[in-house]
């Protein structure tokens, strides 16, 4: 009754699957928590340009493997894969573990709240105006074909002294129907007068209606999608 929940946390291991696939006893499981962070954020670190929504981790007996998925999987592969192997050298030397990489290219960046949100952020960060930057992203993102989008901005806004909250939507937000794939995204905007909040949510369908790939919902109007490229290391 008003009290706010993560959409994807509260969907996990009923119809959305583990961002990290793995057991392990009491003894290790701490530290093998603490490996996956620092995987994670030494990926988003170097790669900021590259959009990265998510990063999925399996271990097996001898090795990790590290699902990377992108929006511009140029930028992480490089030239040849030259750079898919610099990134694999250096999560084996931070990790100490053998690590195989898989790059998933993400075709609909404007689909993801994560990319959606880091996105908003970057304008922010830039000193654009915030209504117009949410008017703009708002239209990007219902041309993509999602049901609904809600996007909230807290802090200084626009330099003011006083922080406060703004938010929009569009379209429909059904948090609490669990068939419902709502993606949730937040970002930090670091201005000259204070950290900026950046949260977006994303309908994008029933779970059950979506084609494989990327999430694509037929009665959103889109065109069959291309299957997802995955780039093996």
């Amino acid at each position: 009754m008003g009290q706010k929940v993560r959409p994807t946390g509260y969907r996990i291991g009923i119809v959305e699957d583990w961002r990290s696939r793995w057991y392990a006893s009491k003894k290790e499981f701490g530290s093998l928590l603490i490996e996956d962070f620092k995987i994670r954020q030494f990926v988003k670190q170097k790669y900021v340009y590259a959009g990265i929504p998510k990063i999925e981790i399996e271990r097996t007996r001898d090795q990790v493997v590290v699902h990377l998925y992108t929006a511009r999987p140029g930028i992480v592969i490089g030239s040849k894969g030259k750079k898919v192997d610099e990134l694999k050298g250096e999560l084996e030397d931070l990790t100490g573990r053998r690590m195989e990489l898989k790059i998933v290219e993400v075709n609909h960046p404007h689909r993801s709240a994560v990319l959606v949100a880091e996105e908003i952020a970057q304008q922010l960060s830039k000193r654009g105006s915030f209504r117009r930057t949410i008017k703009r992203t708002l239209d990007q993102v219902m041309e993509a074909g999602v049901y609904g989008v809600k996007v909230q901005v807290s802090g200084r806004l626009g330099g003011a002294e006083m922080s406060r909250t703004e938010k929009a939507i569009r379209g429909s937000i059904p948090l609490s129907t669990l068939q419902r794939h709502v993606d949730y995204g937040f970002a930090i905007a670091r201005t000259a007068q204070g950290s900026i909040g950046v949260k977006v949510w994303i309908d994008l369908g029933d779970y059950s209606k979506e084609e494989t790939g990327d999430g694509v919902d037929a009665k959103a109007g889109q065109a069959p999608q291309k299957p997802k490229k995955t780039y093996k290391r």
